[in-house]
């Protein structure tokens, strides 16, 4: 599964588009487009996967992608509600002058920092979601005014990481992105049963003690640790659906129950059974 390229227009009379909750949390769409984009999500948790950052987000997430940065949709695997909206745009997208205005010069530099994809947290994220969240009302030109209120919050911000992602080239394109989608794939189909680091090694034509550097460097995390969290979600995903914890145990791929409830409680805060009683209550 190659990186899938996104057309992208504008909404009818204006210069951006606004989309609200595509809806593809059943969906594995690894794309990239030419435009900046802003998305604001609210979820129980997801994962934040732009370029070769991988982490996870909790309860909200605010981020600012530059162009042609690869990033899977901020809803995969997520079967909790989730709302969404994204603003993708240009960056001429108001006349090829407009940002070098002096007034804006903290706005041009915050595009420019967007290249390598950027996440926002605490009151600069809540700030900018009461706005986001209010776009959809709004005429074109009150849009307009709102977003470039965002992009100031932004651009003056402390509060961000910046997620020291890549743009799309040739290597990415190449035998990189093929080994991460061809492991993606693989997990997706296997994560049920043992999967070891030589296996997947073999598979992507690699010796194990390079398959670890170099998955280490692609996704900051160990293939144990990234390999446990999809693990953890399948089984999140599970005990949503009447599993009991027994059999999310080992039906995601976990061969004991202890071992299960550490690591599920290292990546969700909760042990099983606290996550299960917790869905019960509502």
């Amino acid at each position: 599964m190659k990186v899938r390229y996104e057309e992208i227009k504008p909404d009818t009379d204006s210069s951006f588009r606004i989309l609200l909750t595509p809806g593809l949390n059943d969906f594995f769409y690894w794309h990239f487009h030419p435009e900046y984009e802003i998305v604001y999500v609210e979820a129980t948790e997801g994962t934040r996967h732009i370029g070769d950052h991988i982490s996870r987000y909790r309860e909200s997430d605010l981020v600012f992608v530059g162009p042609n940065i690869p990033h899977l949709n901020f809803d995969y695997g997520v079967h909790t509600d989730c709302s969404q909206v994204i603003v993708q745009m240009k960056e001429d997208f108001l006349g090829r002058e407009f940002l070098d205005l002096p007034e804006l010069k903290n706005i041009r530099q915050l595009f420019e920092k967007a290249r390598q994809g950027l996440s926002f947290y605490g009151e600069t994220k809540s700030k900018a979601a009461e706005i986001l969240k209010r776009l959809p009302g709004m005429v074109h030109f009150e849009q307009l005014i709102a977003l470039l209120h965002v992009f100031q919050l932004m651009a003056i911000s402390k509060e961000v990481t910046e997620l020291d992602s890549r743009p799309v080239n040739e290597r990415f394109l190449g035998r990189d992105q093929e080994r991460m989608n061809t492991i993606h794939r693989f997990i997706e189909g296997n994560y049920h049963r043992n999967i070891s680091v030589n296996e997947m090694a073999a598979m992507v034509h690699l010796s194990t003690a390079a398959f670890c550097r170099y998955f280490k460097k692609t996704t900051r995390m160990t293939f144990t640790d990234f390999l446990n969290q999809y693990r953890v979600n399948q089984a999140r995903k599970m005990l949503l659906h009447d599993k009991n914890v027994t059999e999310a145990c080992f039906e995601s791929g976990f061969e004991n129950l202890s071992y299960f409830s550490r690591t599920f409680k290292r990546f969700s805060g909760e042990n099983p059974s606290q996550f299960r009683k917790k869905l019960a209550t509502h």
